[in-house]
């Protein structure tokens, strides 16, 4: 059976509360900032069992992250050494029969900014989220983008870019989504920092718009 790759996104520098939000909401070994990491999404899911041993047979790497859902399987690993994780990449990409251009191409379904935000919703989003606490009268920033792996990559540009926080990340299922908060100014810096690396990246486009 064909493996679909839909995201494939190398992190030269896992930043601090994105590894946070990893050792929060994940089981696996948890990074620590200043990592190299790479997320990947893959269709069969079930298929990132088999990536998954591949990879730690003969990458030195750890696994942040495994998730095997209805449709599709992500991965997260990292390493002190970026040479370490682009090798791990390497072998995923060699075992898959691809190039890194193979993967889909990031598209985002949803992006918005919401200036001194209402203190009931801040109570609202704060009963789901796995990040920092959401304040009332912060500026708040959300960000859906398919395939859902790159929420992870979008976050860590996004927290290099500006002084925010973030609020909650989800980085897979049918799309991914990211929060943050901050100033006004610290928030529309932090969008335009993740939405610039999504938009860098080559791959080609998902025709079925998932």
């Amino acid at each position: 059976m064909a493996i679909n790759l839909r995201a494939f996104a190398f992190i030269d520098q896992l930043q601090k509360q994105l590894v946070g939000y990893i050792s929060t909401a994940a089981k696996g070994f948890y990074p620590i900032a200043g990592q190299a990491g790479l997320f990947i999404e893959i269709a069969p899911g079930i298929e990132i069992n088999t990536i998954t041993d591949v990879v730690l047979k003969k990458a030195n790497v750890r696994p942040g992250a495994l998730v095997v859902e209805r449709t599709y399987g992500m991965l997260e690993v990292h390493s002190d050494s970026p040479a370490d994780v682009e090798e791990a990449g390497r072998v995923i990409l060699e075992y898959l029969g691809l190039k890194e251009t193979d993967r889909i191409k990031p598209q985002i379904i949803a992006s918005d900014i919401i200036e001194r935000t209402d203190p009931y919703m801040t109570v609202i989003v704060n009963r789901f989220r796995d990040g920092s606490m959401l304040l009332g009268d912060e500026t708040l920033y959300f960000l859906e983008v398919t395939p859902a792996a790159y929420a992870g990559y979008a976050a860590n540009e996004a927290e290099k870019g500006a002084d925010i926080k973030l609020i909650h990340a989800s980085v897979f299922g049918a799309s991914g989504k990211v929060y943050i908060s901050g100033t006004s100014s610290d928030v529309k810096a932090a969008k335009a920092a993740a939405e610039d690396a999504l938009n860098s990246l080559k791959g080609i486009e998902d025709k079925k718009g998932k």
